[in-house]
């Protein structure tokens, strides 16, 4: 059963498995696993003592498997058993013997592993950055693959924790540097880099991490977050005893599950129940479940303790909350920035961004502090103020500004300039329906040719996009300024940009799979989730408003240090965001250390790299970013200049632009 339930939580980190040995009957072994309460078990496909060179000769060359498929059915198989490749097969041994039984063998039980229908296979950890043969022979089997994951086996380990441990030099795995490449062979992050990069990156090739009892640097964990990891194989030794005898975790463990659990990450429970059971029984009890396993089985597990813990540990995370759920099915999912000159709205956009509360009561905020700066008490009764909305939409911010002078008791005379024909309709039934005739004139008009009847002393726009600049709030609030008062105020007053690295193996993969140059050169607005944030952001272009002389162009050259203990990384990309202030001291925005609370209408925006670039222990990576504008379009370009050199993304704007 899995390990709970949270409303709205449909994620697969809500199924427990447990490896096991092999054994003959797997039905049995299976039958015994799930009534102890585990949902899958991580099992052997072939007796361990199986060599293809041992075989007789003129006998059976078939392999000594777990019985037959008959003793499961193809759903069983399926849901519930997730194949173990043999551990010992070594195709990048020196004793050419043992990498040819290797091979054979490695082919015949993936064979076999798809023949069952599994949907995933875990592969044997790869010798530390030489495992040239063995990612050759995996990439083979890859290209045949049609359903079924490849989890590669990776040890967490990392150069401070071995370092801090104090690991012999003397054993070849945790040496501290390759003599010929100088990179670390303690980092277990280095070995998966070079075995998926040998492999093309294939989409069903994933990651499943062996916790122990130490971890590494919060930054060394924090890379894998961007990575397919699919599995964590929690051993028995990570897990301390508490004051009744009962298995726990560290703090550290108990966030890096919470963390995973987060990133539908399944655990899987490995080893023997070592002392905590020492003394202690279980109330025997008679199990089955929906499946018809257990039955008249006993549910005393010898692990039954850990999986308890485990459940203890998801049910403890917090609640979904709304904004949550609605962000879920937008994680990391790619889509197009909108074009907001050339494209019209849908209602049903606007209904989505109208129900951002908190945007909206910053906005009033902000409107409420430029009244109270404009309009002394003694002047409230006589002096009126012209407010103009420029983008009105269907009308939130002339609700949020009414509200703001109904807060201060300022009057207000209101012009709603709005280009979408559609939305213009709703906004004349919204006047009506407020009793807003007196206050509110509607101009169906674009900002930028329009002609005022007056000057504005407050104008107010929701133009932003999730890079800042990038729905061109500079080049329409440039047509509008015309008609703002000398000493008029704009709201939003300043907006900044910011990129920083990430790991993102999803966001890439989807890009890659559109299979042109295109879709690589294009930014892209998504809610980043499995994604690992490599340095602090850092600023980008910044844009004033009322603006000084100057054009909208803008280049930037940015230096990123990553953290000393994270290791080697991979970027694949950069987030963006952005930064703004509303007026004086009121923001908004989603840069991570200054985000808005509760407030969704702006995802991060994705710029990607044509290949990932790998960053090495110690090096910096050296960016430009430029905001290029022509007659008819705004577009940006971006390059990698170190520790390698890209080439300059979407050069004169040939894949992705906004029109103007």
């Amino acid at each position: 059963m899995p390990l709970g339930q949270r409303v709205g939580d449909n994620s697969e980190s809500r199924y427990c498995g447990v490896e096991i040995p092999f054994d003959e009957d797997i039905h049995t072994a299976l039958a015994h696993n799930l009534a102890g309460g585990f949902d899958f078990v991580l099992a052997p496909l072939t007796d361990p003592q199986y060599r293809p060179s041992q075989n007789v000769p003129n006998t059976s060359t078939v392999p000594p498997f777990a019985g037959s498929d008959l003793v499961l059915s193809p759903a069983q198989w399926s849901s519930h058993v997730v194949g173990k490749i043999s551990p010992w097969i070594d195709l990048d041994s020196s004793n050419e013997m043992m990498r040819a039984d290797s091979e054979v063998t490695l082919k015949q039980e993936l064979a076999w592993a798809t023949h069952l229908s599994l949907q995933a296979c875990l592969i044997p950890t790869p010798t530390p950055l030489s495992g040239g043969n063995y990612a050759r022979s995996v990439n083979q089997s890859l290209q045949g693959l049609s359903n079924m994951q490849l989890w590669l086996r990776i040890p967490l380990v990392s150069p401070d924790l071995q370092e801090a441990e104090g690991t012999p030099n003397e054993d070849e795995v945790f040496l501290r540097r390759d003599l010929v490449t100088g990179r670390p062979l303690s980092d277990s992050w280095e070995w998966w880099n070079m075995f998926r990069t040998l492999c093309e990156h294939h989409s069903h090739l994933s990651v499943a991490l062996d916790i122990m009892a130490s971890l590494p640097s919060a930054s060394a964990i924090r890379r894998w977050l961007g990575e397919p990891i699919k599995a964590a194989i929690v051993h028995t030794s990570a897990f301390l005893t508490n004051k009744k005898g009962y298995p726990c975790l560290s703090k550290r463990h108990q966030y890096l599950l919470s963390t995973l659990f987060d990133h539908s990450v399944q655990i899987v429970v490995s080893g023997d129940s070592l002392h905590h059971l020492d003394g202690m029984d279980l109330e025997p009890s008679i199990a089955s479940n929906s499946n018809g396993y257990g039955e008249g089985l006993v549910s005393k597990h010898p692990l039954k303790l850990y999986l308890e813990y485990l459940s203890h540990l998801y049910r403890k995370l917090p609640p979904i909350s709304d904004q949550e759920r609605f962000e879920m099915g937008y994680r990391d999912f790619l889509q197009a920035p909108l074009q907001p000159l050339m494209e019209n709205l849908e209602a049903q956009t606007y209904e989505t961004f109208e129900k951002d509360t908190t945007k909206y009561i910053q906005y009033q905020k902000a409107v409420h502090a430029a009244l109270l700066d404009r309009v002394s008490d003694t002047d409230a009764s006589i002096k009126t103020i012209v407010l103009m909305v420029v983008g009105a939409g269907r009308g939130p911010l002339i609700r949020a500004s009414l509200e703001a002078a109904k807060e201060t008791g300022r009057k207000l005379r209101v012009y709603a300039v709005e280009k979408n024909p559609n939305a213009v309709v709703t906004l004349h039934s919204l006047v009506k329906l407020e009793g807003w005739q007196d206050t509110v004139t509607i101009i169906s008009c674009d900002m930028r040719d329009w002609k005022a009847p007056e000057r504005a002393d407050i104008l107010v726009s929701e133009l932003l996009g999730s890079f800042g600049d990038n729905e061109l709030s500079p080049e329409c609030l440039d047509g509008a300024q015309r008609f703002l008062k000398d000493d008029g105020v704009s709201i939003p007053s300043e907006y900044t940009s910011f990129i920083a690295p990430i790991t993102a193996s999803k966001l890439h993969k989807d890009v890659k799979s559109y299979n042109d140059l295109a879709h690589f050169e294009t930014a892209y607005v998504v809610k980043l989730h499995s994604v690992a944030r490599l340095a602090s952001p850092q600023p980008v272009f910044t844009f004033r408003h009322p603006k000084s002389k100057g054009d909208n162009k803008r280049f930037k050259k940015l230096i990123f240090e990553f953290p000393e203990d994270m290791g080697s990384a991979l970027v694949h990309g950069f987030a963006g965001y952005f930064d703004s202030i509303l007026y004086k001291d009121i923001h908004l925005g989603i840069e991570p250390s200054t985000a808005t609370p509760n407030m969704f209408s702006w995802f991060a925006i994705f710029f990607p790299l044509r290949q990932p670039v790998y960053v090495p222990v110690g090096s910096v990576m050296e960016a430009h970013f430029w905001r290029c504008v022509g007659p008819t379009k705004v577009w940006y370009e971006w390059a990698v200049t170190a520790p390698s050199v890209s080439p300059i993304h979407n050069s004169n704007g040939r894949s992705y632009w906004v029109g103007l």
